[in-house]
């Protein structure tokens, strides 16, 4: 069997994968949401990696969320709690893990919001 995590496909072979123009893939990597593995000038992708595309164009024209606001909400919740991912799914998908887009703690982010509130009402 194939590893998931290995980098194999090249752009174009990503693109025809995913039926997408290779320009969708790289403007997902501009924006930060997919990070291929490059050499040089080659990106590659992995398994996980279209699977995360996958994830990430259902979330776009399935649920309609834009990639600005998937950006936003990533910071604060994993992929499965916007794109509604049923446990079964969710069991199997290295996608989200391996793509390293996981939520900021809230708890770290809390202490920030408080002590600027804390400080505008003095």
């Amino acid at each position: 069997m194939m590893s998931e995590t290995k980098a194999i496909f090249t752009i174009g072979t990503a693109a025809r994968m995913l039926d997408v123009h290779p320009r969708t893939l790289r403007i997902y990597e501009q924006d930060e949401l997919i990070r291929p593995m490059r050499k040089g000038k080659w990106r590659y992708f992995t398994m996980n990696d279209v699977k995360w595309v996958e994830c990430l164009r259902k979330m776009i024209h399935e649920h309609g969320i834009s990639i600005a606001a998937i950006k936003k909400l990533l910071q604060y919740t994993p992929c499965w709690n916007i794109a509604d991912c049923p446990f079964e799914k969710r069991k199997e998908c290295g996608a989200f893990m391996a793509n390293g887009l996981l939520p900021r703690r809230l708890d770290a982010i809390a202490p920030q919001r408080v002590m600027r509130i804390h400080q505008n009402v003095a």
